[in-house]
């Protein structure tokens, strides 16, 4: 990728803090990538596409460190779980061997899968020592009329949200707008639907199945969802983005660079959402039936929120006098740094600090608005900081990722994962429900009574069995 190519991405024109600064993203910085390199944010973005056979050209340790680092989830094929790589080693990179060993990988992935297409992952070493990686990937796919899509994430080329545009764009140029979609007959229309929409999802990627959620709901309403870019999406529903009537950011901003030139391209409206917390998730519906501007979809909407919100309303009442009150202290990134807090709000539980590590200037903005100018945001959180504001806001749980866990349970602290990683969906009603339930069971646990207790043999006097205070 050229460096004009980078600087393109980096100065995206939707993004709101580049409309009023002007200047674009950051640019990367030495060490900007520790935190997660571009293959990783390129990969993460498109792994979960199922169908696909997803090649790492690098070498091993490559697809070691990042292979299934998302907890995604599939309805059907499981190919995307299979870790490939050209695994290049120093004789491949000193003979030049390394676009030879490619071309090999993908006939062996091809004759061994049959997969609808191939996605090739560039990395560090074959960037470096010039690897023609396009060029292979169209002389395999004429070869044997598999599409095969090359994606130019080198790691070095800057941080993981960079990673994530250089994914978009991949399907932007290779993907979107290769084939149409198959119409939905009439006899298929839910009850009371007279006309279906189309709509994508932009940044979804069905952690722990959560998007299934929120699928049930879109159907009734009528809106096929053609693609989720990229959760449980297959090859061929990637190719028919381009029919959606509207499409939706789900609460990231890593791609909407894909947003942005659908809308340029083909028209296509969007808008961003997202579908943490009741009335996050009512948001996101009105904003499809806004966007689309049908009455009918509209009254339609209307009628199911107001169903929904009243279920909930009536669930949640068996939880609410557990929860209300509680302080959480929510250390995470991205949009989890603000959508949650919405979750947080509806249930009375009052976030105490948040973190901003992985966050753009918009999220601080939404974080600020939901939470007020004065809030505490922590964008260094080491565990002895993590502790201290524990301490200090008295917070009675750290709402976190997984690398954070040891340190809440080593101080004896209540811990709920909200990353990646995490086995719960919280998305959608409920999701909302979900969520609940497992911050009551965690803070209510009585294991932590009993780990704060001193230790059965605290104050006894060594080798004598006897206490201390009953020594002279």
């Amino acid at each position: 990728m050229q460096p004009k190519d980078i600087a393109a991405l980096l100065d995206e024109p939707a993004c709101s803090h580049n409309k009023k600064s002007k200047s674009g993203c950051a640019k990367p910085k030495p060490g900007a990538s520790a935190g997660g390199c571009a293959f990783d944010g390129a990969q993460i973005a498109l792994l979960p596409i199922v169908d696909v056979a997803h090649i790492v050209h690098g070498p091993i340790a490559c697809a070691g460190s990042s292979w299934d680092n998302r907890g995604t989830r599939s309805s059907g094929p499981t190919l995307y779980r299979l870790g490939m790589t050209t695994d290049l080693a120093e004789q491949d990179v000193i003979m030049g061997r390394g676009e030879k060993r490619l071309f090999h990988s993908i006939k062996q992935a091809i004759d061994t899968y049959n997969p609808p297409a191939v996605f090739i992952y560039n990395t560090c070493v074959p960037a470096l020592v010039g690897d023609d990686v396009d060029a292979v990937c169209k002389a395999a796919a004429a070869r044997w009329g598999v599409p095969v899509v090359p994606v130019d994430a080198a790691g070095f080329y800057g941080t993981k949200n960079l990673g994530n545009r250089i994914a978009g764009e991949s399907m932007i140029k290779s993907v979107i707008g290769t084939r149409e979609p198959e119409p939905v007959p009439e006899s298929a229309y839910p009850p009371g639907v007279n006309k279906v929409y189309n709509v994508n999802l932009i940044g979804e990627y069905n952690i722990a199945g959560e998007f299934w959620h929120v699928l049930p709901l879109l159907d009734e309403l009528g809106l096929r969802v053609l693609c989720t870019l990229a959760g449980d999406a297959r090859f061929n529903e990637v190719q028919t983005m381009h029919r959606a009537d509207v499409n939706m950011m789900v609460c990231s901003k890593a791609m909407i660079n894909v947003a942005r030139k659908l809308q340029e391209s083909y028209g296509t409206p969007w808008f961003e959402g997202s579908f943490y917390g009741i009335s996050d998730t009512s948001k996101a519906l009105r904003d499809f039936a806004r966007t689309i501007g049908d009455p009918d979809l509209i009254e339609r909407t209307e009628k199911l929120i107001t169903r929904e919100e009243a279920r909930m309303k009536k669930e949640l009442e068996v939880w609410r006098p557990r929860l209300e009150g509680k302080r959480v202290l929510l250390y995470t990134g991205g949009v989890k740094s603000w959508s949650v807090i919405s979750q947080m709000h509806d249930l009375g539980i009052k976030v105490v600090a948040t973190g901003t590590k992985k966050s753009t200037e918009e999220d601080k903005a939404r974080i600020r608005e939901l939470m007020g100018e004065d809030t505490k945001m922590i964008d260094e959180g080491n565990p002895r900081a993590l502790l201290d504001v524990m301490r200090d806001y008295k917070a009675d749980i750290l709402i976190a990722g997984g690398r954070n866990m040891y340190t809440a349970l080593k101080a004896r602290q209540p811990f709920l994962d909200i990353n990646q990683e995490r086995e719960f969906g919280y998305a959608g009603y409920q999701g909302m429900l979900e969520l609940v339930r497992q911050l009551a069971l965690t803070i209510e646990s009585p294991v932590w009574e009993q780990v704060r207790r001193p230790a059965p043999w605290a104050g006894i006097q060594r080798g004598t069995g006897t206490p201390l205070a009953a020594e002279g």
